[in-house]
């Protein structure tokens, strides 16, 4: 693959993997170790984290449009291969999240996909794609588990900072496009319809009513998490990964 041609996205917009029983099957062995080693790359690039996560559910029985989804990833690798994080100098240390879920977006079994980043300064530190464990019976669920992962990991974040003397004096905002799931955290009226997340909700209120957390909304054409739900055309996609700071390093 060291002289394949290059493509601009990792994940060709469009494409279904779970039609993917349709096409001939492939050696589940170097499946397992191209994917096998894709993840490691999770690590340093977040642009690449729904596009793995994506063909790592297949490990068991890959067939030819998964094997075909996971060799489009090294191309799209091939053609950035020299992109990283950009981290600026002299930024104020503000921890700042986004988060975002696509509802039922798997149509096999219908969980939804979550995805946040948690940025420290002028770049990301943290970051996530998963699908939900459980089904959420609405988008709003959907998003407010989402929000429940960000700020776990974003309170983790906060205790780790302090034990590197970078104390947090104030609110890490996260920031959410879905305003039902705003309301639900700011609205102290229980309803019928959100009984069954009343845990999550109080673990939510809790934190920002002690000023731990700072939830805000922002429009779905800036929320920077969504490229960990889905996919997106090459344009949207280059957006959302100048948005997260993956850029080539040696411009």
């Amino acid at each position: 693959m060291s002289d394949c041609k290059p493509t601009t996205t990792p994940f060709l917009s469009g494409i279904k993997l779970e039609n993917g029983k349709d096409t001939p099957l492939v050696d589940c062995t170097l499946y397992r170790q191209l994917v096998g080693s894709l993840l490691y790359l999770t690590h340093s690039r977040p642009d690449l984290s729904y596009a793995i996560g994506a063909v790592s559910r297949y490990m068991q029985e890959p067939h030819e449009l998964h094997w075909n989804a996971a060799k489009r990833i090294l191309r799209y690798v091939q053609g950035t291969i020299t992109y990283g994080i950009h981290y600026a100098a002299n930024c104020s240390l503000n921890l700042i999240g986004y988060t975002d879920s696509d509802w039922a977006g798997d149509n096999i079994d219908r969980k939804s996909t979550s995805g946040y980043v948690l940025s420290l300064g002028s770049g990301p530190i943290c970051w996530s794609s998963k699908k939900q464990a459980a089904i959420a019976l609405s988008s709003a669920e959907a998003e407010y588990r989402g929000v429940v992962n960000a700020t776990i990991q974003a309170i983790w974040l906060q205790h780790f900072l302090s034990e590197l003397g970078i104390n947090v004096h104030h609110p890490t905002v996260i920031w959410c496009d879905n305003q039902s799931t705003l309301k639900f955290c700011r609205d102290p009226v229980q309803r019928q319809r959100t009984k069954h997340i009343e845990i999550h909700m109080h673990f939510i209120r809790e934190l920002i009513h002690d000023g731990i957390i700072d939830l805000q909304y922002c429009p779905s054409s800036e929320q920077t998490a969504d490229i960990f739900t889905k996919t997106f055309t090459e344009q949207k996609f280059r957006f959302l990964r100048d948005r997260l700071r993956v850029k080539d390093t040696t411009a």
